[in-house]
């Protein structure tokens, strides 16, 4: 696993960074991208959005469209600095948080750190919020550096393909514009 540094700064906000060895311009391309391709690092979820401004909205979405997982409002975008953006999940009724993605060219890669804030208490978002943020982080270096996840993370990724069936209805991708 790679040296990820947490921080909790109370209950409502929390902190995952990572070095990582490569460059700015390919971090920023991996966690902004609205190719239509899965973002690994987002659990392979792929980004929609009209546009990438303040304001607009997005939607994380399964691989083939058909769920939505999360749905959030662009807040800032600052190339190839900083990315934030609402978040929430489509299947609680939980108040949404807020994600930041801050980008900072250093030495011998770039130090990228998830800060995520207004986390709601005691709900299963904060839960699921707290264990993924190690993930994102984890994902996204090995990504950049080796040009796919771990293993693990890509076994994961094929459970999630199974879970599928499950999904709640509420999910559908058609109850969540963009």
């Amino acid at each position: 696993m790679p040296d990820i540094t947490i921080a909790n700064e109370g209950p409502t906000i929390a902190k995952f960074n990572v070095k990582i060895k490569g460059t700015i311009e390919d971090v920023w391309r991996e966690i902004t991208r609205t190719d239509g391709k899965p973002i690994p690092a987002f659990f392979n979820s792929v980004m929609h959005a009209k546009s990438l401004t303040p304001g607009s909205k997005i939607a994380m979405r399964t691989p083939d469209g058909k769920y939505t997982g999360v749905v959030g409002e662009i807040t800032e975008f600052d190339p190839p600095k900083r990315f934030a953006h609402t978040f929430k999940f489509t299947n609680y009724n939980d108040p949404e948080c807020v994600v930041v993605y801050d980008l900072e060219s250093v030495s011998d890669g770039v130090s990228f750190t998830l800060t995520i804030r207004d986390i709601p208490v005691n709900t299963k978002t904060a839960k699921q919020m707290l264990m993924g943020g190690k993930m994102i982080v984890g994902t996204l270096k090995s990504v950049i550096e080796t040009g796919k996840p771990s293993t693990g993370t890509r076994m994961l990724f094929v459970m999630f393909k199974v879970m599928g069936l499950f999904t709640p209805k509420k999910c559908l991708s058609e109850h969540w514009p963009v």
